[in-house]
Formats: C-alpha cells, structure tokens, sequence
C-alpha cells in the first residue's frame, strides 16, 4: 500500500482550460490526472451530436489533449480518469487508440465503464412501476417520455476502481459522480472497502475540492482575488491523500493560482443542499464535520471528514425538449440612456401584444444598470451606457420566430441613439429542460471493459 497519493484536477467542464491537464503533467510529479467534462445540459448536446454521427457523442477535446500528454503519461506512469466517454464511451475509447497508434506507443490498456446510458430502457422501467418520478415536482416521467433527449445513471467510484485494478492506464467512463473520479484512485491504492464509510467520505470531498478545476485554486475567487497570483498561468489543484483518510490541497509550485484555506471552503460551499447529507451512490458525507487548516504556503490540510451508509437508490440525469428561447439585444447611449432602454422594451412588448404573439415568458434586462443586482441596485442619475436585452420563451414556434423580427424595426422606429445590433433575426433554439429523479441500485448494473 502506498503512503500517499497525487491526484491532480485537469478538467472543470468541457470547455475548460486545454493547458491545464499539460502543466499538470509536465510541471510537477503526480500519480493520477482526473478530468471532469460532463454537466447535465451537456449529455443532452452528446446525445444529439451522436444521433447525427454515431461516432459522435464524447467530449473530442479529452482525444487533442491525450495527444498532447500521452508520452509523458507513460513515461511517468501517470493514470488518468474521465467522464469524457459522455453517451459514447466506446468511440471515445477508439478515439485514443487511434492517437496512441499514430505516436508509435503500445501497450496502453483503457477501461471503459458503461451502462449508465439508459434512455432506451426507460419503457421496460416504466412497464415495472418505476416511475423515475421528478424529484422537485414528484411527477411521473410520463408526462416527457416523447420529449426526452437523455437519460443517465449516476455512478460512483467503484467500476472505476474495477478497471483500475484489471490495470487500466486510462479509464473513460459515461455518466459519473464528479466526486467519484477522484475517490475511485484512493480505493484503489490504499485498499478502502465499500462500507469504510468516513473514508469513503473524505474521498468524496476531495473530489469535491477537485471538481471544478481551477476554483479551488484561486479561479473565480470572491475573497481577495486581487491577491491571487498569475491568473493567466493559474495551477489547477493537487490532492495529496493518505490512507487515513487525510488530504492536502496544493498545486504545482510554478504555476500561478492560489491555495489557502479561503479558496478551499468557498469551493466546499458550491452547489451542496443540506450540508450534513451530501448524497454520492457510494456514501453519504457530512461537510459539517470537515476541518480545515493552513499547512503552509499554498498548503490546506482536511482532514476529520465523518460519513454515512449510501442510500439503496443512484440519481438519474434526464433532459427533455421544452419549448423554444430566443434573445436579443440592442444598446441605448447617453443622454437618458436608462430611459430609451426601458421605453424600447415596453415598446417591443407592446407590438408583440398587437401581432396576438404568446409567449411562457417575456423578459426585459437592463445591462450596466440593474440585470445583475435587479431592484437592489443603486440608482445613477446618468449612464453612458444601457444595454437592453429582451429575452423570450414560448412552446409556439410562430410566436417565437415572429419576435425575431421584431427586434430590428425598434433601430428606426424607437427611441433614438441605439447602436450594438448584430447578427440578423435571431432564431429560436430548442430549450433543454432537466429532470433529476432516483433509480433503484438493484435494476442498474455498471459495466467494465479493459482493452489494449
């Protein structure tokens, strides 16, 4: 058993900073790289991208990045963790072994956990009396099953561990706990079993810690963010645990960001409901047991951490169609600038009324002036500046579409000095509605592949 463990962040969402997962690599020594691309908007938009293409449906950037890293992951041994396998696991798999063909390198084994992907299923389930009720509205998902675009399992960490112990190097998985991608490499190395509850919990705040990338780390900061150090070469964050269940928060010492006990507790803050059940299909943790302490510059031990038996149910992500949304904007300069924004959406609003157009929601904002804070912002006599953004949602694409051409007669048949319009009518887009619901474990089984 290993005395300790580098787990470094490579991937907040997909989209994130590409150089990340490179300077994780190459700027210090690690053990494992985790990157987290998946959001619940986001297995939708793989969904329709497999749907075009089936061999579509996975985050491509996870592939470019591989190409960058692999030489040096095998050089050093570095194991890497993803949920870049979105609903398409399996060609993301051959994705990387096509780069791992081009460079010339053999002997690469990949761990693919599948099984998550349950759209299909959703009949049969239903069929059994599992309604997959809403988990806000308790409505049956009946009520969306033509609509649904996806619909996915939440695993946790131990199939990953599965494929690691059959000696993955890379392991791709769909749907998964942010958490348990950093968890599954603690189990692994320091042999934790499935009902070590308090350390199976401080793994999943680790994983917690590490999720959104560079947040821990001193991105998107609200303490004292002018104290942070070289955003533009910013670190992203370095779990250091130990079989006891303690860990040390970090990050490489040449790269930029900052590690204090402020950024850590902001980040344990983020997207938690009751903070003594923090719910995962491998444990339930509570934060409120979570102790926190400087242990030196850029150095943050926790440590402490208490858990709980995990429940009989995993969580399923599901999205469904839901109308249409369209946005537009336009910008009203000094003198009364304020006034001509607000005389210009009432105006718009008005002519909409006349066409007979019906929309869910029609909503004005004011930008520069109050879209942020609303009512509670303070009043100015004067702005240069006001950016009116009129925004509409409706399930009637007439309505919808007619409001796009709306918006440009307002330039010569409104309020005067507008500037800032670009881009032509806009067209409605689909809107892409969540449903969170809960499944029970015993009609659910995660699937792991190993493959050279």
């Amino acid at each position: 058993m290993k005395t300790s463990i580098r787990i470094a962040a490579g991937q907040g969402f997909w989209g994130d900073l590409q150089r990340a997962p490179v300077d994780q690599v190459t700027h210090g020594q690690i053990d494992y790289l985790v990157m987290d691309y998946l959001a619940e908007v986001t297995m939708s938009i793989m969904q329709k991208q497999k749907q075009k293409d089936p061999a579509l449906g996975y985050a491509r950037d996870f592939v470019s990045v591989i190409e960058k890293i692999l030489p040096d992951l095998m050089s050093k041994n570095i194991k890497v963790i993803a949920n870049a396998g979105g609903v398409n696991p399996f060609a993301c798999r051959d994705a990387v072994l096509e780069v791992a063909k081009k460079l010339g390198i053999t002997g690469l084994k990949i761990g693919v956990v599948h099984g998550d992907d349950i759209l299909k299923r959703l009949p049969e389930f239903l069929e059994t009396g599992i309604e997959l009720e809403n988990m806000d509205t308790g409505e049956s998902i009946w009520k969306v099953q033509h609509r649904l675009l996806s619909a996915n399992v939440y695993f946790g960490a131990f199939p990953i561990v599965e494929a690691l112990d059959q000696g993955a190097q890379i392991v791709i998985t769909g749907r998964c706990t942010d958490t348990g991608l950093t968890l599954a490499p603690m189990i692994h190395e320091f042999g934790w079993k499935n009902d070590d509850w308090d350390l199976l919990a401080a793994g999943t705040v680790a994983g917690h810690i590490l999720e959104c990338g560079a947040q821990a780390s001193g991105g998107n900061f609200l303490g004292d963010w002018k104290s942070v150090p070289d955003f533009a070469n910013i670190g992203f964050p370095i779990a250091e645990a130990h079989p006891d269940g303690t860990f040390i928060i970090t990050k490489h010492e040449s790269l930029g960001g900052l590690v204090n006990t402020m950024t850590v507790k902001e980040q344990l803050l983020y997207e938690i409901g009751d903070p003594t059940q923090y719910i995962g299909p491998d444990v339930v943790a509570d934060f409120t047991s979570i102790q926190v302490e400087d242990a030196g510059e850029n150095r943050v031990k926790v440590f402490g951490i208490k858990g709980r038996p995990n429940t009989p149910f995993y969580k399923v992500s599901a999205s469904y169609e839901d109308g249409y949304f369209s946005s537009s904007t336009l910008v009203y300069s000094w003198p009364d600038a304020a006034e001509k924004a607000k005389a210009a959406g009432e105006i718009l609003k008005k002519r909409l009324d006349l066409l007979g157009f019906q929309f869910d929601e029609y909503n004005a904002e004011y930008i520069g002036m109050n879209s942020c804070h609303g009512h509670l912002a303070d009043k100015v006599e004067d702005y240069p500046e006001v950016m009116l953004r009129v925004s509409v949602r409706g399930s009637d694409k007439k309505s919808m579409t007619g409001f796009g051409m709306e918006i440009a007669p307002l330039i010569l048949t409104g309020p005067p000095a507008v500037t800032g319009f670009a881009g032509g009518r806009p067209k409605p887009s689909d809107i892409v509605a969540y449903w969170p619901a809960l499944i029970p474990k015993t009609v659910i089984s995660p699937k792991v592949e190993v493959t050279g």
